[in-house]
Formats: structure tokens, C-alpha cells, sequence
């Protein structure tokens, strides 16, 4: 299986001026575990997941006045639609992380993978089976 076969293709994407409230109350509505980060400015792509929300609250910061582009994660990886769902999963096992964004042939997102979407294709493969 592929990560096109399992990646959503609706995208939540905010800029890096959100604050992580706002970028919180976006992705709880959506519920979504990331979101993609575009800063027109510099053309890059970045990801801010619930985890990285976490632990900037967790370290005392104010939600309300912390922007999501301070907060992006780290080492960020990106998918082609052609990888494998192995190849995936090894990505995030290595880098620690449970989102990556998908990117088409022009660089452009085309969708977000996450290890629950990857479980349940797995999941479905297997009963099938």
C-alpha cells in the first residue's frame, strides 16, 4: 500500500501569525492532530502538531500570545504519494513523529499522512486477508 491509498487530502493550513489558541480551536473543530504552516513570505512549509501546542503550554507559555510559527516541529520530513506505507512509518519511528505532510510532484501539499491512518489501512489489508 502506498501513502496515497491512506492520506487525507483535506488539509487543515494556517499561517505562522495563528496563535496556538487559535491554531488549537481549528484543529480540535477539524479534528485533526496537525496542522500545515504556510508563510507566504518565505514559501515554507512547516507542520504544528498538538504535541508541539503541548508542550509549549506545558512550559508556561501563553496560548493566547505564542505564534505558530515559533513553535513548528523540528527536522520536518516530507511524503511523496508514492511512498510506502512501510516507508512512512519507518520515517515517523525514526524521527518521532506522527504526522508528515505529503507532497506532490511540484512541491505542492497534497495531503497529510499520520500513524493513525496508517493503522487503519494496515487494519483493513489485515482483515481482508
Amino acid at each position: 500500500m502506498l501513502v496515497r491509498d491512506a492520506m487525507s487530502t483535506a488539509i487543515l493550513s494556517i499561517g505562522p501569525d495563528h496563535t496556538l489558541r487559535d491554531a488549537a480551536r481549528m484543529m480540535a473543530a477539524r479534528r485533526v492532530g496537525a496542522a500545515a504552516v504556510l508563510d507566504p513570505d518565505t514559501s515554507g512549509i512547516g507542520i504544528l502538531t498538538e504535541r508541539d501546542i503541548l508542550s509549549a503550554i506545558g512550559d508556561g507559555q501563553d496560548p493566547d500570545k505564542e505564534r505558530a510559527s515559533e513553535h513548528l516541529t523540528s527536522d520536518l520530513v516530507f511524503a511523496t504519494p508514492e511512498w510506502t506505507l512501510d516507508k512512512a512509518a519507518e520515517a515517523m519511528s525514526r524521527g518521532g513523529f506522527r504526522h508528515l505532510i505529503v507532497l506532490d510532484e511540484s512541491g505542492d501539499i497534497c495531503g497529510v499522512v499520520s500513524v493513525r491512518d496508517i493503522v487503519r489501512v494496515w487494519s483493513r489489508e489485515a482483515t481482508r486477508a
